[in-house]
This record gives structure tokens, C-alpha cells and sequence, in this order.
């Protein structure tokens, strides 16, 4: 028996729902489909309302920030709105890892589950690929004689795969003899991670898109000049890899309400947002949009306003703001998973801080804050209303999201709220920093008012990086910050609402074509490795069924 309200709905239907004509449609089987890029221009609607989901600082125990933002559209069109779903794609790497599959739970899905969470359209592949072309590129340009005096030892392009295998973090390559390549250090990120899915995701459209990856800084000669991938005539073939992948992919909900799935970067390491595409295709066709931000406040959401709205000229009319009363008794001091079950109003109460500091955070921003409380079966009444007394101590509009087990009818309440209280005619966020402003007051700003820390101190690695960022004449763009995403602090083991603490920035990487520089903080790594009991262990396929895809 299905556990979604009704079958999932042919993906033409879906489309013309949306007003998508039939010839923008490219089916990739009968539940899914990338949509050509002229289906937004086509539309003539008013664009509809942005609406972001973020959360409070995640914690073992999970906040639910997907599956709140499928519930929550569910709610909406549940009370008769028409609304559109814009999110990330999953990547390889948790789902085998930590988490398992990333497309909700319960009765707040998306659909086709297990093929959004494994290949998909292939767009992470055509990513993969990409970036990767670059880089063989490149160590050939170094192989041939090295025209431009590429300086081996100045490479800047690492290679990509989309799983978590920390052995590749570093390694030795062109080992062999003369015939195998120039040996030098060089390493793997994980695909989210990439530049060019970050340069995937902020493009406006294949002009955009072609201009960025021209700009990626991938070496240096022996005289330190630039070599990116313009000089490199590697732009073209890489355009052809991703001509597939600048398309949007539309999916539906377990309850039919459509959904725009497209790019992933990481927050904790990446900007942490879906396409520019997919959200301009979602309100060109919709009159609520309902998005997310990856990880927390302080991290996704930082970006999602400080990069992606400002370069592509968008906003918000609110934020939902995702707890959970088990989250919250974890910043409180509940550890263990058999004590979250047992009610615990003082736990939660003395977890407040952490919720408090992130409605702060959306406040700096001048967006109207909604709190969402992602119920699970073993909240009590009295936890929950702790949550409440505490929003309406500070004025934020809290309602309760039963959407794991009731789906679009347990997203009514929050939907409601965010009807209630999103801004009628959206008023420009208030950016965090001036982009002129040189990048340590950014990174300053960014640690003191998101993070509340009091100091940033730098490695002189870093400061050599931010004297060449300088020297390259790229001081002037945004600030990617890349942090642990479980505590406001670098110490991912510091829960709560901490004081009196600094960061330490250890690097920072310039990327030119993404348009942003990535300070690296604390022990932040761009390769995970898995855990000692991945996800991979629990998956199989049975009669043709894959079990064990969405953990738990």
C-alpha cells in the first residue's frame, strides 16, 4: 500500500498544473522531467512570493528542514494556494554516509524518491564530469611542454567525485615515468563542493553560465600569473557536459504539489542553495515559492541572501525558522538518543538561546521570522509550549508542523501562519556587508553578527591568501563562509548559544568563476569520510526494491 495520499501524478500533468507548456517539457520517463529554460520567459504570470526554510543549529537528534519545507508547501495547497516547491538535488555522499536519503520523510516527500536520491537526471554526473575535464585538461596543458609555464607546484583545480572517501583527500598523481604526466600533490573535493556546481547554480542562464566557467582560476605560471579555464579553450566542451544539466528537473510531492529539484551545493562548505534557474522557473509559475537554505540560519541562509539574492536580484517575503523540541534539549544538554524520548520542559527551555540567536539572525536581515516546530511523536504538550512562550516573548509567529505523519493536512497550521504574517509587498533585505568592504571586515561581520564571536584570527596561510585574492583584484566579492554546521562556533562540539569565543580562519580559496572567496574555518574539510557505520551498510536491493535509502 502506498503510504502518499494518492499516486504519484503524470509529469505532464504536473507541468500543465504549473502553466508549463507541453513543448518545454523534456520527460525522463514518466515522473520526471527537465523543463527548457524559455518556459519562464513564456509565462506571464506576476511573479509569485519567495519564501525561505532554514533552522536553528543542527544536532544529531535532526531538525527536519526538507521535509518541513514539502510539508509546508503541502499546507499551502491544502488551504487553496498554488504554490511550488525549489530545492537542492541530494548528493552520493550523505546518502551512503551519515544521513541516508535527503527528500523528506513520512508523509512530506518528494517523488520519484529513490531516483531523486541516487542518479537522478544525472546532472551531479554531468557536474562530476565537467570538473574533472578541466582538471585533465590542465595536467595535459602541464604534460605537452607546458606553453604557458603552468608551475606545477601552484595548481589550483582539484578533481571531484561525489561519494565521501577521505583517502582522497591527498594525492600524488602523473607517477610512472615520462609517458603518465608531470608528478605533483593534488587531492579530490566532493561534488557539492565543486566550483562549477556553484557556478551551475548562481548562472541566469547558458550565456551566464559559459562567462562564469571562463573565469575559473585553476593555476598559476612561474611568474604568478592567473590560468583559467577561458585560457585553457576548455569552456566550450565543458558547456557541452552541462547542456543537460542547466535545465531544471521537475518532480512533484507524495501529494502532487510540484517541485523544482536542481543543483546541490553544500552550506557547510559551498553556498548551500538551489539553482538561480529552478527558483526564477518556480516563481514564474507559481504564487508561492517555498525554498531552502542547507544547515542552519548562520550558514545557508547567510549566503542565500548575502550571494545568491543579491547576484541574481532576489527576495523573501518570511523565513520559517525550523526547531524541534529533541534539538533544542540537545543544545540544552541531553545527549544520548533514549533521553530525547523522555519529556523534558527544562531541557528545552535551557535550549532556548540557540533558537533565540537565529531569529535574531533573520531580524538583522529585516525578513519577518515564522517558527516552525517540527512535531515528533514524542514531543509532550508541555515541551511544545515552551516553544511557544518563548516566540512570543519575542514577538515571531509560531505554529506547529505535524507534516511527518499528516503531511499537507499537518502543514495547514504553519501554512496559515506564513500567509498570515509573510510581507504583502516584499521589502529589500538588508545585506550583512558592503561588497566593497575589504574581505577580513566581511568575514568580521559575518562571524560577530551571525555567529555572535568576538574575534577572527588568521593562520599566516591564510593571510599569504588574502594578500594574493587582493593582488588578483578580487577583494570586492562575497564572503562563502565554510564552517562546521553544528555549532555557531568552529568547535563542532560546542552546542547552544555560546559567548566569548573567536574563529580562526585556517585558508581562503578564491573562486572567481562562482564569484565569492571561501574562508576556511577551524578544521573544515571539503572531503568527508564516512562514518563509522555509513548508511551504505543498511542499503540492498530485494525483489528489485532498493531498502534502507532514507535511513532512520
Amino acid at each position: 500500500m502506498s503510504p502518499y495520499p494518492r499516486q504519484p501524478r503524470p509529469i505532464q500533468e504536473v507541468a500543465r498544473d504549473l502553466g508549463i507548456a507541453p513543448e518545454f517539457l523534456v520527460p525522463y520517463g514518466d515522473d520526471k522531467a527537465k523543463v527548457r529554460l524559455a518556459a519562464r520567459a513564456a509565462s506571464r504570470r506576476e511573479p509569485g512570493r519567495l519564501v525561505l526554510v532554514s533552522a536553528i543549529t543542527p544536532t544529531s537528534a535532526g531538525e527536519g528542514k526538507t521535509t518541513v519545507s514539502i510539508g509546508l508547501a503541502q499546507g499551502l495547497a491544502a488551504i487553496g494556494e498554488r504554490v511550488c516547491l525549489a530545492l537542492r538535488e541530494p548528493s552520493l555522499g550523505p546518502t551512503f554516509g551519515l544521513k541516508g536519503g535527503a527528500t523528506g520523510g513520512g508523509r512530506s516527500v518528494l517523488v520519484p524518491t529513490e531516483e531523486i536520491n541516487l542518479h537522478f537526471t544525472g546532472d551531479f554526473h554531468a557536474v562530476s564530469s565537467a570538473h574533472n575535464l578541466l582538471a585533465a585538461m590542465l595536467d595535459n596543458e602541464i604534460h605537452h611542454g607546458n606553453p604557458r609555464g603552468i608551475d606545477p607546484r601552484r595548481v589550483l583545480w582539484r578533481r571531484v567525485i561525489d561519494l565521501n572517501d577521505r583517502a582522497l583527500r591527498h594525492v600524488v598523481i602523473g607517477l610512472g615515468g615520462v609517458l603518465e604526466g608531470v608528478p605533483r600533490e593534488t587531492g579530490f573535493d566532493i561534488t557539492p563542493a565543486s566550483e562549477v556546481m556553484a557556478t551551475l547554480c548562481l548562472a541566469e542562464d547558458a550565456d551566464d553560465l559559459r562567462r562564469r566557467l571562463a573565469r575559473l582560476l585553476v593555476a598559476m605560471t612561474v611568474e604568478k600569473k592567473p590560468v583559467t579555464a577561458g585560457d585553457l579553450g576548455a569552456v566550450g566542451a565543458m558547456m557541452v557536459l552541462l547542456k543537460d544539466a542547466l535545465r531544471p528537473n521537475l518532480v512533484q510531492t507524495g501529494e502532487g504539489v510540484p517541485a523544482f529539484v536542481h543543483g546541490g551545493p553544500f552550506a557547510n562548505i559551498a553556498h548551500g542553495c538551489n539553482s538561480v534557474i529552478a527558483t526564477k522557473m518556480a516563481l514564474a509559475h507559481a504564487d508561492w515559492v517555498v525554498t531552502e537554505a542547507g544547515f542552519g540560519f548562520d550558514l545557508g541562509a547567510e549566503k542565500f541572501y548575502d550571494i545568491k539574492c543579491r547576484s541574481a536580484g532576489l527576495d523573501t517575503a518570511a523565513v520559517v525558522l525550523v526547531a524541534t523540541v529533541r534539538a533544542l534539549k540537545r543544545h540544552g544538554g541531553v545527549t544520548g538518543r533514549e533521553a530525547l524520548a523522555i519529556p523534558d520542559p527544562a531541557a528545552v527551555e535551557r535550549g532556548l538561546g540557540n533558537l533565540e540567536k537565529h531569529i535574531q539572525n533573520i531580524r538583522i536581515f529585516g525578513e519577518p521570522p515564522v517558527v516552525a516546530i517540527n512535531r515528533f511523536a514524542t514531543d509532550s504538550d508541555e515541551e511544545i509550549a515552551v516553544v511557544r512562550r518563548a516566540c512570543e516573548a519575542v514577538g515571531a509567529p509560531c505554529a506547529v508542523a505535524d507534516i511527518f505523519a499528516r503531511g499537507g493536512e499537518g502543514g495547514r497550521e504553519i501554512a496559515q501562519a506564513v500567509v498570515d504574517h509573510a510581507e504583502r509587498k516584499s521589502r529589500p533585505f538588508t545585506p550583512l556587508y558592503a561588497l566593497d568592504a575589504p574581505i577580513p571586515e566581511k568575514i568580521l561581520r559575518i562571524a560577530r553578527q551571525m555567529y555572535g564571536a568576538d574575534e577572527v584570527t588568521y593562520t599566516r596561510a591564510a593571510e599569504r591568501d588574502l594578500a594574493e585574492i587582493a593582488r588578483l583584484g578580487y577583494a570586492d566579492l562575497p564572503v562563502c563562509m565554510a564552517k562546521t554546521p553544528n555549532s555557531l562556533t568552529d568547535d563542532p562540539q560546542i552546542v547552544g548559544r555560546p559567548e566569548e569565543f573567536d574563529i580562526t580562519v585556517r585558508n581562503v580559496i578564491l573562486a572567481a568563476g562562482a564569484g565569492f572567496v571561501v574562508p576556511l574555518l577551524g578544521d573544515i574539510l571539503r572531503m568527508p569520510g564516512l562514518p563509522a557505520s555509513p548508511q551504505a551498510v543498511r542499503m540492498d536491493l530485494v525483489d528489485g526494491k532498493v531498502v534502507g535509502l532514507l535511513g532512520g
